[in-house]
């Protein structure tokens, strides 16, 4: 008996278009990060805005974008804005929006002091909270906590030191973040103009196909080419 394997239909388009709640599971660290966002007060970003011309992205979604992304190793804004197209986790974060590389770099570079305090003040909620990690940032103080005195008097000691271990980290993440815009990255593919069309990439493939399979395939070496040739003469 044949097996029934599950449809591939990438053709079919939704009666509906699905909710962006449902992309994710509940859990999920992505749904976190933008909770915890949705809770600062980013005044003093969003002050800043003119209010003129083309209707910019809010504050609160591209910090949010930068968090989850530099917390998972992303810190072009290139490979952040190609995530908002290929990352349900991003996709997610940005309410199926797509910042380009130069909106995401611009704000980066405009409120970077603002960033960084805003980054911390994350990371201090998260702790509080019991988490131990947030993606690639390390919450746990235990190493603190080893040289500190279980005197409640040094309590605010304890915060004061942890904030200073989060600001380390942050500015970490900034300068990756720095470096990776400052430094030109090679495209994944380098597409030419004939092959940008969903038709015409098929005739290519079906084509090249063809040349591969054919008489004398290209890849056979020289010598086996002209065994083939020897005898086909």
């Amino acid at each position: 008996m044949a097996t029934q394997f599950i449809l591939i239909d990438r053709d079919t388009p939704y009666i509906l278009p699905p909710c962006v709640q449902d992309y994710l599971p509940e859990d999920h660290m992505a749904r976190f990060v933008v909770e915890i966002v949705d809770q600062l007060d980013l005044r003093t970003l969003s002050a800043v805005y003119a209010g003129k011309g083309k209707r910019p992205y809010h504050p609160a979604m591209l910090l949010a974008l930068l968090f989850y992304g530099y917390a998972t190793g992303v810190f072009s804004s290139r490979k952040l804005e190609k995530a908002t197209h290929d990352s349900m986790a991003f996709k997610y974060i940005c309410a199926n929006e797509n910042p380009d590389h130069d909106t995401i770099n611009s704000f980066r570079k405009r409120f970077g002091k603002e960033i960084e305090s805003l980054f911390v003040e994350i990371l201090v909620l998260a702790q509080t909270l019991g988490l131990l990690k947030l993606g690639t940032v390390s919450l746990d103080g235990t190493k603190i906590k080893a040289n500190a005195s279980k005197h409640k008097a040094l309590s605010w000691d304890y915060a004061n030191q942890l904030e200073a271990q989060f600001k380390q980290e942050v500015e970490t993440l900034m300068k990756l973040a720095e470096a990776a815009d400052n430094s030109p990255l090679p495209e994944d593919m380098d597409v030419p103009k004939e092959l940008k069309r969903r038709q015409d990439r098929l005739a290519v493939i079906a084509k090249a196909k063809q040349e591969i399979q054919g008489p004398v395939p290209r890849r056979v070496t020289r010598k086996k080419r002209a065994e083939y040739e020897r005898k086909a003469g």
